[in-house]
């Protein structure tokens, strides 16, 4: 069975058995009626997801793979904050009337710097530096700029990755890893598709850096599962699990700005039936 599933069920269970209430105090999301949208959180949720093992793609339902690919090509590809360079309607509720998502995401991987080696952006210093000085301790990207936070129609959630490169005895090529840090989670409609997003960009990186993915290190300060979600969650963690999928880009491509969705190869995904209409608190 999926090791997602079973890493997904365990962490669920325990927000909901050992997790505390914000129900009564003030809270910034609502929803769509206007009522405040409560939740069960815990602090502190980490995971690991090996690669070299099997693709983390929940199997209790469907994860849009090629969507969570398309929005994590959004941000660190076209290092775009138009809503209409994403082919998803996922950020329709944090729109603004220019139709960007303002100073958040990909904005801000985009924004250059000069270094000796040339001017930068944050994702063009991740690649040169693995390129060149792989086993750096330095090789992050943030969103989470304190002087644009004003600006953002939302603030970013996972907001940082950590890139650490691994010498594997016997294996000629370096092991590419990635942390990820999220400052919060819905885990009933993001856990799994930042998971499989973030997995895809560390599969894309390693790729284009002829190294092997490695590890998926997950961390989230705030897990919660909203008030209205639990009856869904409850229901989604008793469904069958089914092996997890086969997933694999198109090895013909060596340049990260040459990956598009099409270039994702998905086989084998068995999944239960996808959840419709979940409330989303804004």
């Amino acid at each position: 069975m999926s090791k997602a599933d079973q890493i997904f069920v365990e962490s669920v269970e325990d927000i909901l058995k050992n997790g505390t209430t914000t129900e009564g105090e003030k809270v910034r999301p609502k929803w769509p009626d206007g009522e405040p949208a409560y939740a069960i959180k815990k602090f502190g949720l980490v995971n690991r997801y090996d690669l070299r093992e099997e693709f983390p793609a929940l199997t209790l339902r469907r994860t849009a793979l090629k969507s969570a690919m398309d929005e994590i090509l959004w941000i660190y590809q076209k290092k775009s904050n138009r809503v209409a360079d994403l082919n998803s309607h996922i950020w329709d509720s944090w729109t603004d009337e220019q139709g960007t998502i303002g100073k958040a995401y990909g904005y801000q991987i985009g924004q250059k710097a000069q270094y000796p080696e040339g001017e930068m952006d944050q994702m063009d210093r991740v690649l040169y530096d693995l390129k060149n000085t792989p086993f750096s301790r330095r090789i992050i990207t943030s969103t989470y700029n304190f002087a644009d936070l004003h600006a953002m129609e939302l603030y970013p959630c996972a907001y940082s990755t950590t890139w650490n490169v691994t010498q594997t005895k016997g294996e000629k090529r370096l092991t590419l890893n990635l942390l990820l840090n999220q400052r919060s989670q819905d885990m009933l409609t993001a856990n799994n598709w930042n998971v499989a997003q973030y997995t895809l960009l560390l599969m894309m990186v390693a790729q284009v850096s002829d190294m092997v993915p490695g590890e998926l290190l997950h961390v989230v300060a705030d897990a919660h599962i909203y008030d209205r979600h639990v009856p869904l969650i409850k229901e989604l963690i008793e469904r069958k699990q089914y092996p997890a999928p086969t997933v694999r880009l198109n090895p013909e491509i060596h340049d990260f700005y040459e990956f598009t969705t099409d270039d994702l190869i998905v086989e084998n995904y068995e999944h239960g039936e996808q959840i419709k209409n979940i409330p989303v608190a804004i």
